[in-house]
């Protein structure tokens, strides 16, 4: 699937576009910050070969301040990943990526989205809820690092 977004702004400031590989560094130095176990490079490279994933960055200026992915398959979206730069968070652009990943799962016929977020993750998981997603499951132990649960949230179109 060809990864095409518009080029839309949320705000003065911030565009989102589709993720390329001159992104990787600035991706991986958020990843970094913002997760216990980060993706490697060769993982997000791997993304932009994944004929079912679809990955989109925040841009302000000429920095990359957030990225956010997805595996469209069949007509669900499973978001792999959504984190934001620490000096950009509370400005609305995880919101953003979230709604633009969203647009893109029901332009493409999904009827719903899951993801996967850490019960100790109060701000992701008061963000899907603001979104409309719900809790409804959880898988024991799978964060490898921490041996912490995932709760499953899904929304539906």
């Amino acid at each position: 699937m060809a990864a095409k977004i518009v080029n839309r702004k949320t705000d003065s400031n911030i565009i989102y576009l589709p993720m390329r590989a001159d992104h990787l560094s600035e991706i991986i130095a958020i990843e970094q910050e913002s997760f216990p176990t980060p993706w490697s490079r060769y993982a997000f490279y791997g993304e932009l070969l994944n004929d079912f994933a679809f990955y989109i960055v925040a841009v302000c200026g000429d920095k990359v301040v957030g990225y956010a992915g997805m595996w469209l398959i069949i007509d669900e979206a499973h978001i792999t990943n959504l984190a934001v730069h620490p000096d950009y968070r509370q400005r609305g652009i995880g919101r953003s990526l979230m709604r633009e990943l969203e647009n893109k799962a029901m332009l493409h016929g999904a009827g719903s989205m899951t993801l996967e977020v850490r019960p100790s993750n109060n701000i992701a998981k008061g963000l899907y809820s603001r979104l409309g997603f719900f809790q409804e499951g959880r898988r024991r132990g799978y964060y490898s690092d921490t041996g912490e649960d995932a709760l499953i949230m899904w929304k539906r179109f």
